[in-house]
């Protein structure tokens, strides 16, 4: 079996690239939904907006497969690739901010950082205490090894960042051999 992962990975390089990220980020989303829904562990507006790539990123692999099956041209396979290692570069950076925020190392953004104004007034107080939910982003819910969620999130957008930009390499030289030939 591993001969036949090899001759793939040699001769489909796109295809293998565009599987490895759409499997990646669906599982980096089902582990998210299992500390969500399973453990209880809500997500911050930071957390929710770190999703945002994934979501993006999963289909958009998976018609990038789909069409490398297809012998769609290598350039638009390499402009597809191309924009998932963006978002999930992007993605990266947010989980590196987040981290930060979560360490101390500067400010995260007034709204789920900064001081809860809820009670400001006693106008409306029970309603404000009962519609009142705040999750903090400078707080990590969750370590492992030392790395909190946003920490982890940061390394494995990095990693399919790679994983998509050497597919879109592979694509674009793919399109350039063709066009030459």
């Amino acid at each position: 079996m591993g001969t036949n992962v090899q001759e793939l990975a040699r001769e489909e390089p796109v295809a293998v690239a565009a599987i490895a990220v759409a499997l990646g980020a669906l599982a980096t989303v089902l582990g998210a939904w299992f500390f969500q829904y399973v453990l209880h562990y809500p997500p911050c507006a930071l957390c929710l907006d770190e999703r945002v790539p994934y979501y993006f990123s999963i289909p958009l692999a998976a018609v990038i497969a789909a069409g490398a099956a297809a012998r769609w041209p290598g350039r638009w396979l390499a402009l597809g690739l191309a924009a998932i290692a963006s978002a999930m570069l992007y993605n990266a950076g947010l989980g590196v901010y987040h981290a930060g925020i979560e360490w101390k190392w500067w400010a995260g953004p007034q709204s789920c950082s900064g001081t809860f104004n809820a009670f400001s007034s006693s106008a409306n107080l029970l309603e404000r205490v009962q519609s009142g939910h705040l999750v903090r982003c400078d707080e990590a819910a969750w370590r492992f090894l030392g790395v909190s969620l946003a920490g982890w999130n940061a390394l494995i957008s990095l990693a399919l960042s790679g994983i998509a930009g050497a597919g879109a390499w592979a694509a674009w030289r793919q399109g350039s051999s063709s066009l030459s030939q």
